[in-house]
């Protein structure tokens, strides 16, 4: 699983920075790395741009993940070079960068959009997998989330408009629920499929979330 990310126009990047003359970088080692969007070349690029606009890079580096504990330690030993910065750009997911006001009263910028959580199915090629709701309905859809997998976020589906298989949204994506039904006809569970989901219960994606895990 994977944080997937896209960088932001440099346009929009550029009046984050307006009136910053000293930037410092930092990327991140895992999943922006493999989205191509914040790991070392991408940080170089980065800091090539900015020079070519006049701005100073007082420093970067990329750490290994941006969003652990971890990136407190690498912090303070670059604190000297961040010290000098009028704040900070971070090439990571919005985890990472709030991971980094943690550790430091620099201003912190993000560079990249987090886009979803998903995998990579191809070189640089990801999909979305779960949109975290807090009421999974993957025990009656036969592993296969339709908030995700159907364009229209259905749970009683599927839709009138699909065709021969395919999605109405997206006549290049086959049906999720058509998905869902070969699956539960595969194993046997078609019976699932008489069994009407109530309406979404939203309440627990309420912002922002917080649980605390009971221990024995």
């Amino acid at each position: 699983m994977k944080t997937i990310t896209e960088q932001k126009p440099f346009e929009e990047i550029e009046q984050y920075l307006e009136g910053a003359e000293k930037i410092y970088l930092i990327g991140c080692g895992t999943c922006a790395t493999e989205c191509h969007t914040g790991g070392r070349t991408e940080v170089l690029e980065m800091k090539d741009k900015l020079n070519e606009r006049g701005k100073v890079v007082t420093g970067w580096m990329v750490i290994p993940t941006a969003c652990d504990e971890l990136t407190g330690e690498a912090i303070a030993q670059a604190s000297d070079d961040i010290e000098q910065a009028d704040c900070i750009l971070a090439l990571t997911c919005a985890f990472g960068v709030q991971t980094v006001i943690r550790y430091t009263d620099k201003m912190v910028y993000p560079a990249l959009n987090t886009l979803f959580i998903g995998i990579e199915e191809a070189p640089a090629q990801f999909s979305e997998l779960c949109t975290q709701c807090g009421n999974c309905l993957l025990g009656r859809t036969a592993g296969i989330c339709p908030l995700t997998a159907c364009p229209k976020g259905l749970v009683n589906g599927p839709c009138g408009g699909y065709r021969h298989g395919m999605c109405e949204v997206d006549p290049d994506r086959e049906c999720a629920w058509v998905r869902i039904y070969n699956r539960l006809q595969k194993v046997g569970r078609l019976e699932r499929l008489s069994e009407l989901q109530p309406l979404k219960d939203y309440s627990k994606m309420a912002h922002p979330r917080r649980i605390e895990v009971k221990t024995s």
